[in-house]
């Protein structure tokens, strides 16, 4: 799993794969994460000298789920493309190198514009990123959420975020009940991230409905 404390990593990081391994990085120390025997075994990686440990590991991996993202406001393009194209796509590569039979689960947006033509600027480099990353790998799946509330107590590691929710947390039930294609909750979206690596998609460009669906 790739990302920092974000809404999306805290739910996938409990789930079960029974028995199953994936790629996963926070901070700066690679790992495949564990929460149990039948969960992911934890593997760090603290020096260069141990690449060919790590590229043997992530060679046996199902799945890396890709959570690592920011927030467009107040950035230059150039610098919102170095975090969310660059930098996935520099994990991709060596992912598909060493293992191609990997699902990449990549948490996309809502909007996101795939002919990468959008007058807004976070949707074009999203909409590259996707597009990239489907082309390399036959089992990608890229995740388009819109509203998602946080549950079991998770909070954003952005504080724009978690004043947002603590304010307007409040309206969620009403949403859901009146456009509940348009909102999720973190929980569910962990478990739609899981269903789709199970189920191999079935869709490769997952968006809001679908999470939903797989996430019941």
């Amino acid at each position: 799993m790739y990302g920092q404390t974000g809404v999306s990593l805290h739910e996938i990081a409990p789930a079960t794969l029974n028995g199953g391994r994936f790629a996963g990085r926070r901070g700066r120390s690679s790992m495949v994460e564990s929460q149990s025997s039948k969960l992911i075994t934890r593997v760090r990686f603290p020096s260069a000298a141990q690449r060919s440990s790590r590229n043997a590991a992530f060679a046996n991996l199902d799945a890396c789920f890709y959570c690592l993202g920011v927030s467009s406001n107040g950035m230059a393009e150039e610098a919102y493309r170095r975090v969310t194209h660059d930098y996935p796509l520099a994990v991709a590569r060596t992912l598909a190198r060493l293992n191609a039979r990997l699902a990449f689960c990549y948490v996309s947006g809502a909007g996101t514009d795939s002919t990468e033509k959008s007058r807004l600027m976070w949707a074009r480099v999203k909409g590259r990123t996707e597009n990239e990353l489907l082309a390399l790998f036959p089992t990608a799946y890229m995740f388009r959420p819109g509203f998602i509330q946080p549950s079991d107590g998770i909070e954003s590691s952005t504080r724009a975020y978690r004043v947002f929710y603590k304010t307007f947390g409040f309206v969620y039930p009403v949403l859901e009940a009146v456009v509940p294609n348009l909102v999720t909750t973190t929980a569910r979206f962990g478990r739609a991230m899981i269903a789709a690596v199970r189920a191999r998609g079935p869709s490769r460009v997952i968006e809001m409905a679908e999470i939903n669906t797989l996430g019941a």
